[in-house]
């Protein structure tokens, strides 16, 4: 999900694992969850603090990727792609961000162009670029 603000700044999320690895905020289905946007508002919420105030945005997009090696432990043996769908969260400026320090290390607001180089997901990198 890509949080960004009307004048164009996108918020990255550093992970603690794997070493310098930005991205916008990601997250996975519990097992009890069957709503992908349940989801997002729920990850929205642990990985920044912004709750149902914003709205989040479904962009009518959906990827599948072959899990890569760093992720595989969060995933049944079997499991072996993920589908990713992407939301937006349009903001009127910066805000404060809550991070979850289990998951992340830092934050930063950057223009979009800066934002879509600096990702590691290539996933992320076109819903930043696509964000309207």
């Amino acid at each position: 999900m890509v949080v960004y603000t009307i004048s164009g700044d996108v918020l990255l999320l550093r992970r603690r694992q794997p070493a310098d690895f930005w991205q916008s905020v990601t997250g996975s289905l519990h097992w009890e969850e069957t709503d992908p946007l349940i989801t997002a508002r729920r990850e929205l919420y642990e990985e920044t603090g912004l709750d149902d105030a914003v709205t989040v945005v479904a962009c009518g997009i959906v990827n599948r990727f072959p899990i890569l090696p760093p992720w595989r432990n969060r995933y049944a043996p079997d499991v072996t792609e993920n589908i990713e769908h992407v939301f937006r969260v349009e903001l009127t400026e910066r805000c404060t961000i809550l991070l979850n320090p289990d998951e992340h290390s830092e934050l930063v607001w950057l223009p979009r162009a800066a934002a879509a180089h600096c990702v590691s997901s290539w996933t992320n990198r076109e819903a930043i670029l696509q964000l309207p």
